[in-house]
């Protein structure tokens, strides 16, 4: 298992201390550093940033939204981010919510599974740099009954092949994750639960005649580090009650959905109502210490490796971590507390 650091948004005040934490994960050894985007700071900028300050680590995008770009710009700019970084880029793509997608993009969210799956045939076709041509149910290039002619991308990327990640929560999801992309980018992941979502992603690779043997299971993570693990859990709270309390609508929230299939149905209740009425410190409140404790990596670097151990065990291949704290000495040393509880579980590689 190898070692990530998900930088989450920018563009609140933390980008200085974002490149600093990016910059001791190259130092560290660190696999890969990605980087959100939902409709404030976009992920590519972000990312051409971080590369041209980094030497060894790769850059992904945990995501570009599908919604935001083109099935052929999401591959002009992976084929960008690639040359730049010299063949350090990672691409994450996701089809964000129905919020984003229709309130921001003004894209209709619907039938995302199909959409995903022609997006994605289409950033492969365009990558491969033959003559793109394409006839879908949601895209059709070139137009047909117009001036548009195939084009091909002039753009060389470093490595024959960038790697196509997807974020996905749901079980059909998961299944064309598995059946169509090179990794899975997993939120809210627990050993307990992962048998459940790791058989849909199985079940997408032998659908597509393949074994999970190479593909990469990254789950972000969130990390705090102290004597204490249930007072590490509290500094959790906020991220979590966000994206299970108001990541979507009351009808639908991927995130909440999962937390009820992992146990929680009644909390999950509990904690939207209270969000989407406003009363936030009720929703964090509401979330069960025993899910924080089961999504999260809390307390001394030793509770931390037998964390690690577990989530090895349950297939995790690139462990991408998120410090959930306050300034750039505590975010630091929690990356520093990570590698070395990595080699005290002894399951990197």
């Amino acid at each position: 298992m190898k070692l990530g650091l998900n930088l989450g948004y920018w563009g609140a005040g933390n980008d200085a201390a974002n490149l600093e934490l990016a910059k001791e994960a190259d130092r560290l050894g660190f696999s890969v550093v990605w980087a959100a985007e939902a409709y404030g700071s976009d992920a590519p900028t972000v990312l051409a940033w971080v590369a041209a300050q980094t030497d060894r680590i790769d850059v992904g995008s945990a995501i570009f939204q599908i919604p935001a770009r083109t099935p052929a710009m999401a591959a002009m700019t992976a084929a960008t981010l690639d040359t730049l970084s010299g063949g350090r880029f990672r691409m994450g793509l996701g089809v964000s919510g129905p919020q984003v997608s229709e309130g921001w993009h003004g894209v209709r969210f619907d039938k995302p599974l199909a959409r995903t799956r022609e997006y994605v045939e289409i950033v492969k076709r365009a990558l491969s740099r033959e003559k793109l041509r394409y006839e879908g149910e949601h895209y059709t290039l070139p137009l047909p009954d117009g001036p548009g002619k195939a084009l091909q991308l002039t753009v060389h990327p470093v490595r024959e092949q960038i790697p196509i990640y997807l974020a996905a929560v749901g079980p059909k999801n998961l299944e064309l994750t598995g059946e169509i992309a090179d990794g899975w980018l997993a939120i809210f992941f627990s050993p307990e639960f992962s048998a459940e979502s790791l058989a849909g992603v199985r079940a997408g690779r032998e659908k597509a005649g393949k074994t999970l043997d190479g593909f990469d299971v990254v789950p972000t993570v969130p990390l705090v580090v102290g004597d204490d693990w249930k007072a590490c859990a509290d500094p959790v709270r906020a991220y979590t009650a966000l994206y299970v309390g108001g990541m979507g609508s009351r009808k639908q929230n991927f995130y909440n959905n999962l937390m009820v299939r992992m146990g929680f149905p009644a909390e999950a209740e509990e904690i939207q109502e209270k969000y989407l009425a406003r009363d936030y410190g009720g929703a964090m409140a509401a979330i069960p210490l025993e899910f924080l404790d089961a999504t999260a990596l809390l307390g001394p670097k030793e509770r931390i490796a037998d964390k690690m151990q577990a989530l090895a065990g349950a297939g995790v291949t690139t462990l991408s971590v998120s410090p959930m704290l306050q300034d750039l000495e505590q975010g630091i040393a929690g990356l520093r507390t990570a590698a070395e509880a990595l080699d005290l579980a002894g399951v990197g590689s």
